[in-house]
């Protein structure tokens, strides 16, 4: 399996069951829990038919409890266009692969896609473009898919954030060599418009993105010496201890011993996955890794999410295909159980 996925790739669907998502064989593939909040899961099983598809998938969950996939389809030789499915029940089968066109009409892959969810379960696309801008694709109410509008930037890198927050408006987060970049809905359904940026050095690809309060989301990013920041629109960055390991940290907001938290996640540089919390947007309390399980290989994917019983769930995937839980006890604090493969 690869790692390219941007998005939460660890979800809790409508029914309650978690789901996963990873690609292997140039398809995409899901495994799901047998029941919300069980310890047995099924098998991996091929999302969205048949379609041969580029190893990157970007993954967006609505509020409705239904993922919406997005990833690149080779087309011809040399080029590449988007495909879009929708899954509603994480154990059952997925739509097919539908084609949604390329944000230069055509030619080759650009970037890896981003996808949100609006409050009227509509899904939003983010992809770079070649000239180095970003291009936008929203979904329709009543199906189908708008044009493409140009949300311009200049050089941006080719990972991008989306977060739907709990206004049900998206943001946008992406980076170039001169900071961060910001997109934002002023209103429910409206385009995405430019917003305050942020001029500071960015690693690249190492941006992720939480609602941590009715008003705000927080980014995270690493700057190129490996330190960790947080970020809302509209203050200073709040440094934070050096990341644990590469790449964006996987986030959960969550109630531990009864407060409101933000929980992070990564692998760490010895191979284990490292965990650190801190208050939700109280980032200056401080945070400090602490690693659990066991080493994993590189490029090990790390994802938090909450079960249907209200537990933190951490689920990792290996490069070929093994899938390793830990959930919390109940026990004060985060407490996990031992890691297990399933």
């Amino acid at each position: 399996m690869v790692r390219t996925v941007n998005g939460d790739w660890l979800i809790r669907a409508r029914d309650g069951r978690l789901g996963v998502y990873a690609i292997r064989d140039e398809a995409v593939w899901c495994r799901a829990e047998r029941r919300p909040g069980g310890d047995t899961w099924l098998p991996w099983r091929k999302v969205g038919g048949d379609q041969r598809l580029h190893p990157v998938l970007a993954v967006g969950h609505g509020a409705d409890g239904y993922a919406h996939l997005v990833s690149w389809r080779p087309t011809k030789a040399q080029e590449a266009g988007l495909v879009h499915s929708t899954h509603f029940r994480v154990h059952l089968a997925a739509l097919d692969w539908s084609p949604v066109g390329h944000p230069d009409k055509a030619g080759a892959r650009t970037g890896t896609p981003a996808v949100a969810v609006d409050a009227e379960g509509r899904a939003h696309v983010f992809v770079r473009n070649r000239g180095g801008s970003v291009r936008a694709l929203i979904q329709k109410e009543r199906g189908g898919w708008n044009a493409w509008a140009d949300l311009k930037g200049t050089d941006v890198h080719e990972q991008l954030t989306a977060v739907t927050g709990e206004s049900g408006r998206i943001e946008l987060y992406g980076s170039n060599q001169a900071g961060i970049l910001r997109w934002r809905q002023e209103e429910a359904g409206a385009p995405l418009v430019p917003a305050d940026s942020l001029p500071v050095r960015v690693e690249p690809g190492t941006l992720s993105a939480l609602p941590t309060s009715k008003e705000h989301t927080t980014l995270f990013f690493a700057d190129r010496e490996g330190m960790l920041y947080a970020w809302r629109p509209g203050t200073e960055p709040t440094p934070l201890p050096a990341a644990a390991g590469p790449g964006p940290a996987a986030l959960l907001r969550c109630t531990l011993e009864g407060h409101d938290c933000t929980l992070l996640a990564q692998r760490s540089a010895s191979g284990r996955v490292a965990f650190a919390a801190c208050p939700a947007e109280q980032e200056s309390a401080g945070l400090w890794w602490t690693e659990s399980g066991p080493q994993l290989p590189a490029d090990t994917a790390v994802a938090l999410a909450e079960d249907a019983d209200g537990r933190v769930v951490a689920a990792t995937v290996t490069p070929d295909g093994e899938l390793r839980i830990a959930r919390q006890k109940d026990e004060p604090g985060l407490a996990l159980a031992a890691w297990q493969e399933v």
